[in-house]
């Protein structure tokens, strides 16, 4: 299965409007009706996927001025599926002028013998914001865990700020992966605010170039991973 998905949003007389909303089976756009100046839409899984062969793309556009919340609403499954090779989702970003997004779905969830790869691009104005969080978790309660490659590049301006790959599923038993841990959780933040490092147990806070911050934690269960990403989120700064 192939889809692509799209969505546009821009600000009308201080209002954010929704000027393109094209969904593709399985990925869903629901808007969510609103009380205020920004946007919100429900990303739905309509239909099994990902399953192995399928390749997934959703784009967003945030004009100048407009502020956008997508969130997800049931976690997904990458699934193994009949045809040879593995799944693919990938989400394109681009943000302009001082527009904001906050792209939040729920977890992603490895199951066992899928291979899913993972990427979310993103080109953000000098003066956007971004917020967006990843949760992967390694197979379902009392099973082992697939085969995952997450990609994640981000460009401000003419700077990168972040590029990083990661593949899980193979080697987590190593300090150097997932050290025994089911869920990886990361968050991160374009914002303009400096933030200093901060690390705990199993979580820490990297801050990135011309401001903004990278959130991460290992935990064996998403409930504690992602409480350990507010534990990161409030840690002092300075």
């Amino acid at each position: 299965m192939k889809a692509d998905a799209r969505l546009v949003a821009e600000c009308v007389e201080g209002r954010t409007v929704l000027r393109e909303l094209r969904s593709m089976a399985p990925l869903t756009l629901f808007p969510k009706r609103r009380g205020g100046p920004d946007a919100v839409v429900h990303l739905v899984n309509s239909a099994t996927s990902p399953l192995g062969g399928d390749e997934l793309t959703l784009s967003v556009v945030v004009r100048a001025g407009a502020r956008l919340r997508l969130s997800g609403v049931a976690a997904t499954l990458a699934l193994p599926g009949h045809r040879p090779g593995g799944s693919r989702a990938r989400v394109e970003v681009e943000i302009e002028g001082d527009g904001e997004l906050e792209y939040l779905p729920e977890p992603t969830v490895i199951t066992s013998r899928a291979r899913h790869t993972a990427e979310f691009f993103a080109t953000v104005g000098p003066d956007a914001r971004l917020r967006t969080r990843e949760v992967l978790v390694l197979g379902r309660s009392g099973e082992d865990g697939g085969v995952l490659r997450t990609t994640q590049r981000i460009v401000r301006g003419e700077v990168p700020v972040l590029h990083q790959t990661l593949e899980v599923g193979a080697l987590n038993a190593s300090l150097a992966h997932l050290a025994g841990r089911r869920v990886l959780a990361t968050e991160v933040r374009i914002d303009g605010a400096l933030v200093a490092p901060a690390s705990g147990d199993w979580w820490s806070r990297s801050p990135l170039a011309g401001g903004g911050c990278l959130l991460a934690a290992l935990a064996q269960e998403a409930v504690t991973a992602e409480r350990d990403l507010d534990r990161a989120r409030s840690a002092p700064s300075w």
